[in-house]
């Protein structure tokens, strides 16, 4: 069985021992997998899959199930997309059954590869963390990465306003059209989303660099929720902020997670986010995807910070 892995800063498609489907899970012949700022990491050695998790590269994928483990309700030919702590980009993957979904209805095998991580994301962090209520106002760091996408949409599904930080006019205009309300410019004054404020979550990969900035712009009882480290891990607080404004500052990520918390999550995700895919509310925002023989390709165009939306690597052409 062969997968890619991360091997001195580029992806390279490697042999590697195949998994026993045991019980409780199931084994799926991958179509596709999203690529996400994770793989980037693991790719340049900067980012290892949790104790246990496989190491080749990869945080979700669709696909067919191809063998079903005791104790699990799948069924041999059903069409699923996966959430992972590692392995998606590989010819087949063995995964907890909890940890499968349907593919949404309406959504090809590929444009269901690039849902699962960035769904389940924005959804975790606004809606359970973030305890986000219609009505509440929301400002989305990086609105037109994946994530973002996923927010925007979910803002507007949900009633709740939601304003942007992006890096250029064509992206504002990508989440305008999703839904944002709008937005600033990341190479401007980013003090302009004063005008918009006070938000009551942000949710935000950026992390130091826009620290002080996210304390002034959150109103009392405001939820700053950070997922990422894009603008550096350092960061100098006015706590006098944070106890007067009765902040609440929470890191969060997903990849390290237990299995019963995952399960949960995307039970709840199916439940309350499904649906909306059938009635075209939600979209998986595709921008492109790339064979597998250009998947160096596919990198370096995510890491250039251009791509609005998702990018999905083909696995199996045929299957997709």
């Amino acid at each position: 069985m062969k997968a890619l892995q991360g091997v001195e800063g580029r992806a390279q498609w490697l042999e590697q021992p195949a998994q026993t489907c045991d019980a409780g899970q199931i084994r799926v012949k991958v179509a596709a997998a999203g690529l996400n700022r994770a793989d980037l990491l693991q790719r340049a050695g900067l980012y290892p899959p949790p104790p246990g998790a496989s190491q080749a590269l990869g945080l979700e994928c669709s696909g067919v199930v191809v063998e079903v483990g005791a104790g699990s309700a799948w069924q041999v030919g059903d069409r699923v997309c996966c959430l992972l702590a590692g392995g998606g980009m590989a010819e087949e993957v063995v995964l907890d059954a909890r940890h499968a979904m349907p593919v949404p209805e309406g959504l090809s095998l590929v444009e269901a590869a690039v849902v699962p991580e960035v769904y389940a994301t924005a959804w975790l962090n606004l809606f359970q963390l973030g305890a986000l209520r219609p009505g509440e106002k929301v400002l989305l760091h990086a609105g037109a990465s994946g994530v973002g996408s996923a927010a925007i949409q979910l803002c507007k599904a949900f009633g709740s306003p939601c304003w942007v930080s992006v890096g250029s006019p064509e992206r504002l205009a990508y989440c305008e059209a999703l839904g944002a309300q709008g937005g600033a410019l990341r190479g401007d004054d980013l003090h302009a989303l004063r005008d918009f404020g006070p938000f009551d979550v942000i949710l935000d990969p950026v992390g130091g660099q826009y620290a002080a900035l996210n304390l002034e712009l959150l109103a009392r009882d405001g939820r700053w929720i950070n997922i990422g480290l894009m603008g550096g891990r350092e960061a100098t607080l006015d706590l006098a902020q944070v106890l007067g404004k009765r902040i609440q500052l929470i890191g969060s990520t997903l990849r390290n997670r237990d299995d019963s918390f995952k399960a949960d999550l995307l039970h709840d995700l199916q439940q309350q986010v499904w649906p909306l895919f059938a009635e075209g509310r939600l979209k998986p925002q595709l921008e492109r995807s790339f064979p597998l023989k250009d998947s160096e390709v596919a990198f370096e165009t995510l890491a250039g910070n251009q791509v609005a939306g998702k990018i999905a690597l083909l696995i199996d052409a045929d299957l997709a």
